[in-house]
């Protein structure tokens, strides 16, 4: 196994903290007995910002950098994956892992063996960025083995995002009785923006992302409440709205749309102590957001934001950044940061880490720590960078270490050294 120890440099420290300094951004910790590092460093994005917006608040884009005090490494543990999409821990510490052609795996992190490919499940169109995505447990696993995962289903004229579950055999070799509960449509010919992630709420109800599959046709359905595209959606586990969702009883409404407005989001978690609900979000050239969820609320996309079409035209008519009845995103990177999957740390091995946001990132191929405080984000850290890795996603074990993936095929262990 590959041991990645997280130093920074000598040099580049004194610079950092020497700069710090002198541009007077020292401040204390909101917990200093943590043995966090309470210094206040420049914030860790230096390359040009793709467009010259104004950020709507102060700390809303390139936060002061933070730097982990606590010794850490990672290890990498397998690079014998193919392209893995979703990650989470059974109960016994082994990890499922969904694999974007459409297989799940299980990993012994402890030996690092890889399972064969777990049959039973539905067929996938993996094409650009559709395949097997995201997956979750059901909060009774121990008892009922349920598995959950969302998936771009094949369609006779195109596909869409679905959602599926079914029972992981006792002997862990295939899943039983696997059916589709949910379908998100219009079922689209693309291949791009098909969300994907799927977490159970305290209640034992499903949240579910979709994209809005990309192309200028299809945007516009973020905004619509008739189409299930760009959502946030909130089901029970027989695939039906949850009763209470904020469109409940609208007529031009789909009653599972818990929030709307959004591009393309892979990461959905809740805070530990809050319990309230965040996501990441794919922007275009800029733009990349993470989001506090509000039943009900409009988080913008394509009306409003702070990136620009791929071409570098701008976006939108008019070209605007706010407004009235449209969320802010709380925080957005600028270039982008390519936010997948994410979670919050839970733990006490880093005790400096508790509560804070971390976020795979694919073409920054970094995972982002994200310290947030009073539903603000004061910090950012940058960890695994030396790998080049693009980071799809990212859970936490019951021991408190954190375990990522990337597109390439690997496996890693971040802990306390």
């Amino acid at each position: 196994m590959k041991n990645v120890k997280f130093m920074i440099p000598t040099a580049l420290a004194v610079a950092l903290m020497t700069s710090a300094s002198c541009s007077g951004t020292n401040s204390t910790a909101e917990n200093p007995d943590n043995g966090s590092d309470t210094t206040s460093y420049p914030p860790v994005e230096k390359n040009k910002a793709n467009t010259d917006y104004k950020p709507a608040f102060e700390g809303q884009t390139r936060i002061a950098g933070v730097k982990t005090s606590t010794a850490f490494e990672g290890k990498m543990i397998t690079d014998a994956l193919t392209s893995p999409w979703g990650i989470v821990e059974l109960p016994d510490g082994r990890l499922l892992v969904a694999e974007k052609a459409g297989n799940m795996r299980i990993v012994d992190a402890a030996t690092a063996k890889v399972s064969e490919p777990i049959t039973g499940l539905p067929k996938v169109d993996d094409n650009g960025q559709g395949g097997l995505l995201g997956l979750t447990l059901d909060p009774s696993f121990e008892s009922n083995r349920m598995v959950y995962w969302v998936f771009s289903e094949p369609a006779a004229n195109g596909n869409h995002t679905a959602v599926a579950k079914g029972k992981l055999a006792a002997d862990d070799s295939k899943i039983e009785n696997a059916q589709v509960i949910y379908r998100a449509l219009p079922t689209y010919d693309g291949k791009l923006h098909y969300g994907g992630r799927i977490v159970f709420d305290k209640d034992g109800n499903l949240f579910v992302s979709t994209g809005e599959r990309s192309d200028l046709e299809t945007r516009p359905q973020s905004q619509d409440l008739k189409s299930a595209l760009g959502k946030i959606l909130r089901i029970t586990t027989d695939g039906k709205a949850v009763a209470g969702n904020p469109f409940e009883g609208q007529a031009d409404a789909l009653p599972e749309i818990y929030s709307y407005g959004h591009r393309n989001t892979q990461g959905l978690a809740f805070h530990p102590e809050t319990g309230e609900l965040w996501n990441s979000e794919f922007g275009p050239r800029g733009g990349d957001e993470i989001n506090l969820i509000k039943a009900g609320n409009n988080y913008g996309w394509p009306v409003i934001t702070y990136g620009l079409e791929y071409s570098g035209d701008q976006i939108g008519t008019p070209v605007i950044q706010q407004k009235e009845g449209m969320e802010q995103p709380v925080y957005y990177w600028d270039p982008v940061l390519s936010p997948s999957g994410m979670t919050f740390y839970k733990g006490s091995n880093v005790p400096e880490w508790k509560n804070n946001l971390f976020i795979s990132g694919l073409s920054s191929t970094h995972i982002a720590r994200i310290v947030i405080k009073d539903n603000k984000v004061v910090g950012e850290e940058r960890l695994l960078a030396s790998e080049g890795q693009r980071f799809r996603d990212i859970t936490q074990g019951k021991g408190g270490a954190l375990y990522t993936v990337t597109d390439s095929g690997r496996l890693y262990k971040i802990d306390k050294k």
